[in-house]
């Protein structure tokens, strides 16, 4: 059977937003060389529903990875929709397609049904019972809480894989680029992502990680093959200014 997909596009407000922070990597005087650098990057906008960041239709700008090759986004965890790639706050990232089919026949859900389930119910929320906030979930980790501990777990496991994924697909890394909510002001995500990493030539310096929130640094050691690089973004201006673009044209 063949389906006629018209005008219809897979989600790229991520690819643009790699695309800009690709521009401003450019620009920056962190990384000496970044021209050759930026020939092969992975970006992991790694972020949540933080009030300070906007979101379409509750976590849709959340969190993705891309693979940037000589500067322009080849490849990212977002498909058709938000739905495909990384665990979200309440999306369920990659599944098994037969385990959706298995959920709707033996919970009696429509499509609608399993849609809200996926969407709305499911990720960090669905895994830890607890929220799909970063925040509170790190709090019920630290009471030990176990669903909570498993859902942080998985969420920083899926970030790794993608990270493995993409260095094969590029052909290995030279820059490791963090932004976005959890990306910019979470240590911990950005310590667990780039553990046990150093077979790929990754070495994250932890004092260093410690202390960065929300700015431009480097966080890996001076002798790390691979750059990690923390660089804030702003995703209501790029909208904006895209915005703008069209309404002008």
């Amino acid at each position: 059977m063949k389906v006629e997909l018209e005008n219809v596009k897979p989600m790229d407000i991520e690819k643009r937003s790699f695309e800009i922070i690709t521009e401003e990597l450019g620009d920056t005087k962190l990384v000496p060389g970044t021209e050759l650098i930026v020939k092969r990057c992975i970006h992991t906008s790694a972020d949540f529903d933080y009030a300070e960041n906007l979101c379409f239709s509750e976590n849709a700008v959340e969190k993705a990875i891309a693979a940037i090759k000589d500067g322009k986004c080849i490849d990212t965890t977002m498909g058709l929709t938000p739905l495909e790639g990384l665990m979200m706050g309440t999306r369920s990232g990659d599944i098994d397609a037969g385990a959706v089919t298995f959920i709707m026949e033996k919970e009696g859900l429509n499509t609608t049904g399993v849609s809200n389930l996926l969407n709305k119910k499911s990720g960090v929320l669905g895994i830890s019972g607890v929220s799909s906030d970063m925040r509170e979930l790190l709090a019920a980790c630290a009471a030990g809480n176990e669903k909570a501990i498993l859902a942080e777990k998985m969420y920083y496991y899926r970030i790794k894989k993608y990270i493995g994924a993409y260095a094969a697909a590029l052909g290995g890394v030279d820059i490791i680029l963090f932004t976005g909510g959890v990306g910019e002001n979470q240590m911990e995500c950005r310590r667990e992502v780039c553990k046990d990493m150093e077979f790929m030539g990754i070495k994250l310096d932890n004092n260093v990680n410690a202390k960065v929130r929300g700015e431009e640094a480097i966080i890996s050691t001076a002798d790390s093959k691979v750059k990690v690089v923390v660089i804030p973004t702003d995703e209501e201006l790029l909208i904006a200014s895209d915005t703008m673009d069209i309404l002008n044209k």
